[in-house]
Parts: C-alpha cells; structure tokens; sequence
C-alpha cells in the first residue's frame, strides 16, 4: 500500500506529517513508525504526526516519538501541524487543536506559528538545574561552553542516570544576554539530540525567568535550526499564557509503501 505522507520542519525539528482523517494509518504499527522515521531505511524523522477529525476542536494531534511510541506534547510538532491544518483548507489564521495534552489555540501568519502551551505552576530547583512540565518533562541546566559541550554523552547521561527508565528531556543552557539564550537538547524518544526542541525552549525560557536569570516575559531562544520566541505571564500562581513563536516549513510531499 502506498502512503501519501508530507514532511515539515520547524527551526530544524522534523516531522512526517500525514493526514489521518479516514484512519488509513496502523496507529498501532510501532515498528512502521521506527523504520518511517529511520533516515537509511525510511524517510527521516524525529518524530511522526498524525492529523485527525476532533470533536472538540479543529483536530486532534498524535504524536509518535521515533523510537515508534506515542508521546507526550510536541511543540516544534504542534507548530507543523497548524502549518499543515491551514495547507489542508481545514483553518485560516486561527485555530484550536486538540494535542495528548489538551487544547491549544495558535494562529498562523505566513509561515510563522504561534502556538499557546499549558500554563506552568510547579517548578523543581535543584542545585544546579530545574525541572518543569510544559507538556513534556524537561530538565533544565546553565552550562559553559555549549557548543563544545558534548550534549549526547551528557544528556544520555542525565536522562537515565537521574530520571531513570522513563526518562526526560535534558535541555543545556548558555546565556547570551539581552533576554536570549542558546540552548541545545537531548530528546528522549529520539536517544539523541535535536536541533531544536518546542517544549524545551519553552522550559528554559520559564526556568530562566524563575531563576532570576531575566526579567523580561518574553525570550529569544538560538537553537542549532534557528530561533524560537517564548513569552508568558508570570505571577505568584506561575505561569500562564505561554507562547512559543517561530517557523513551521513544509519541506516536501512524497509516497512510501508500507
């Protein structure tokens, strides 16, 4: 059988996008998605989104790590799939989808991608880092250096070593002043590090501004594919209307037997 499948990127994190409104996608075929997502033996990816029909929303996102599981929210992923609803003719500049981790409102101008996140109230500080949910688990940690830093052995290092089998995010942290900040990412689902991860500049960007680090409520985030924006309002209950801003790119349209 063949699948019609698109690619997307969004500041270099990218997905294979299909449009899954007539459930022609086995969401139950991990190893499809894993080999899918290989980039020798398939098309490429760190992850694979499925649009479908929603009866609360616009649609409804579901989201495959490469490793072929279902995981939690994906921001770069969100932003791709609004990028996709609107390619579809399923939205104009607005929208309200429905993601693992509830609803999210974004907008799209051109070919850049608001997207709302959850709002974040509890934050863990340790020693040397924070840990925060802002869809998915991150870790969040200021680090010298960072583009020597050997994000792989470290990250796998930190991902189970101090988070065990289930695992987390392991976002490295370098300031660059002016309210900005370079940040690069080990991904769990993927095992490796990405060129940008959605939910883990959105972590650093609060875990910053907790930290003291800045005043400013919105952002600049420099990632290996590019910049991203977070902005949020911050008060004694933590942190609502949390934006993550930047591209949403379709790359190419293709077909794969399966």
């Amino acid at each position: 059988m063949l699948l019609t499948f698109y690619k997307y990127q969004g500041t270099g994190n990218d997905f294979i996008v299909i449009d899954n409104r007539s459930r022609i996608f086995p969401v139950g075929n991990s190893g499809l998605v894993t080999t899918l997502c290989d980039r020798r033996f398939g098309i490429g990816a760190d992850g694979l989104i499925l649009l479908e029909n929603d009866d609360e929303a616009d649609f409804r996102m579901v989201y495959f790590n490469a490793d072929g599981n279902q995981g939690s929210m994906c921001g770069n992923g969100g932003r791709c799939l609004v990028a996709f609803a609107k390619f579809l003719g399923i939205i104009s500049k607005e929208t309200v989808f429905n993601a693992v981790d509830g609803l999210h409102k974004a907008s799209i101008n051109e070919d850049i991608v608001e997207l709302q996140m959850n709002n974040v109230k509890e934050i863990r500080t340790k020693p040397n880092s924070h840990f925060l949910n802002t869809g998915s688990p991150h870790h969040v940690q200021i680090v010298e250096e960072l583009q020597d830093f050997n994000v792989f052995k470290e990250g796998a290092k930190l991902r189970y070593g101090l988070y065990g089998e289930k695992g987390c995010n392991i976002n490295f942290v370098e300031p660059l002043g002016n309210d900005a900040f370079a940040v690069r990412t080990y991904e769990r689902g993927v095992e490796n590090e990405t060129l940008s991860c959605g939910t883990g500049v959105t972590a650093v960007a609060i875990a910053m501004h907790k930290a003291k680090k800045i005043t400013s409520e919105i952002v600049d985030i420099e990632t290996k594919g590019g910049r991203l924006q977070v902005s949020f309002k911050a008060d004694t209950s933590g942190y609502s209307n949390v934006i993550l801003k930047g591209p949403a790119k379709q790359v190419f349209k293709g077909e794969i037997k399966w």
